[in-house]
């Protein structure tokens, strides 16, 4: 895995929480916790936007994704809304993930609980080029369902 030094600054309401870090050596992503003074409830279909107590200065050409915790979705139906949300190379202000509630019951979310991960991955720039046809391919323009759901191969 390639390193990239990513400046962080810790804000007042995220003293005593660690920073992000990845659980395992093989994962992708940091975890983000919850920088909440009181605990915070969600209920059934609403959403919140919680802190993270940290701000990121990510290198020019990277982004940071915003995923949900496949655990607080599969046990509680809380994901992230935007998800994956995305934080600029030149954004400096509080990395904060907005959760929302798809479960049936309230969901409290407590200082220093883990609420999302977040992945750093390069970013290409692109140029567009107009072109009066695009090339072919086997998929063509088909649109949303078009590869359709193989239950046993040749049939769909």
């Amino acid at each position: 895995m390639t390193e990239t030094t990513i400046a962080i600054h810790r804000l007042e309401h995220g003293r005593g929480l660690p920073l992000p870090e990845v659980a395992t050596q093989s994962a992708a992503g940091v975890d983000l916790l919850a920088a909440v003074e009181d605990a915070v409830t969600i209920a059934p279909g609403a959403r919140k936007l919680v802190p993270t107590g940290i701000a990121i200065a990510l290198p020019e050409g990277f982004e940071a994704q915003v995923r949900p915790r496949s655990g607080l979705a599969m046990r509680h139906g809380i994901t992230v809304l935007n998800a994956p949300g995305t934080i600029d190379a030149d954004y400096r202000g509080e990395v904060g993930v907005l959760l929302i509630n798809h479960g049936t019951e309230t969901f409290t979310v407590e200082r220093g609980m883990r609420i999302a991960q977040m992945v750093v991955a390069p970013v290409a720039h692109i140029v567009w080029v107009e072109s009066a046809e695009l090339p072919t391919s086997e998929r063509g323009a088909g649109g949303f369902g078009s590869t359709g759901f193989t239950t046993a191969p040749g049939k769909r």
